[in-house]
């Protein structure tokens, strides 16, 4: 049995259970990119994490990319801003 663990979403909205160590690579992706940014668009995160993932990752990048940034909304850890009609994000 796979381990799962079930996303969240900031408007509540539903959202899916997905493999954990699938969700952990990601998370950190995210984090650690925002991190070294402070703040970044959302256009430019996807470009970055797709570059460090590509070639070693088993699934669409920016499917769970998009899935797990909902879910660390939806948990605190990162915020979203608008600046020039682009999402953007940085750490909470």
């Amino acid at each position: 049995m796979e381990d799962k663990i079930a996303c969240m979403h900031p408007e509540g909205k539903e959202a899916p259970r997905i493999d954990r160590d699938k969700y952990e690579t990601i998370k950190r992706c995210i984090l650690n990119t925002i991190q070294e940014h402070e703040i970044i668009s959302f256009k430019q995160l996807r470009v970055e994490v797709t570059h460090q993932l590509k070639g070693n990752f088993n699934g669409s990048i920016s499917w769970y990319l998009t899935t797990v940034k909902l879910d660390l909304e939806a948990r605190g850890y990162i915020k979203r801003s608008k600046r020039n009609n682009l999402q953007h994000l940085e750490l909470a």
